[in-house]
């Protein structure tokens, strides 16, 4: 069995494609207000929306039934193509992978969009499942992220 992997997942999105892309670069620290999925955002250090391990975050959210917590920073972001690659450490990230890195990439579709997520991987052993938890935490998140977008 491999310890390295990809798992991703697209979510239609009915909002407008750069109405939710900017969520995630410019109201970051707002998401937690938006979903049931996250309970806490914290600056660690720096600021929200900066790119470099200078600017972390802290995130208490639901994986898998119940409340992790773990760091996370943005690496880049590309406005151009509406995608931004998040790396994720500390706690729930370092318990399970020595790697976990999730990019999103929002693509205009229509009136709407589709947002891809993907984790990329590298867990501590064989033993130690894909995040398909953590994936299906960045589903809901998207999801009620859109929904209250459409809220007039």
């Amino acid at each position: 069995m491999a310890l390295k992997g990809k798992i991703g997942a697209e979510i239609e999105i009915h909002s407008p494609a750069s109405k939710f892309f900017s969520v995630f670069i410019t109201k970051l620290h707002e998401v937690q207000n938006m979903t049931d999925e996250v309970h806490q955002t914290k600056l660690h250090k720096g600021d929200w929306h900066g790119v470099g391990s200078h600017s972390v975050k802290h995130w208490t959210f639901i994986s898998g039934g119940k409340a992790v917590h773990c760091k996370e920073h943005i690496e880049e972001i590309d406005h151009a193509n509406k995608t931004i690659l998040f790396n994720l450490f500390d706690g729930y990230a370092s318990d399970k992978y020595k790697m976990l890195k999730s990019k999103l990439k929002v693509v205009e579709k229509g009136e709407g969009a589709i947002a891809k997520w993907t984790d990329k991987y590298e867990k501590v052993n064989e033993g130690i499942p894909p995040p398909l938890d953590h994936l299906n935490f960045l589903i809901n998140a998207s999801k009620d992220v859109d929904a209250n977008l459409l809220k007039p």
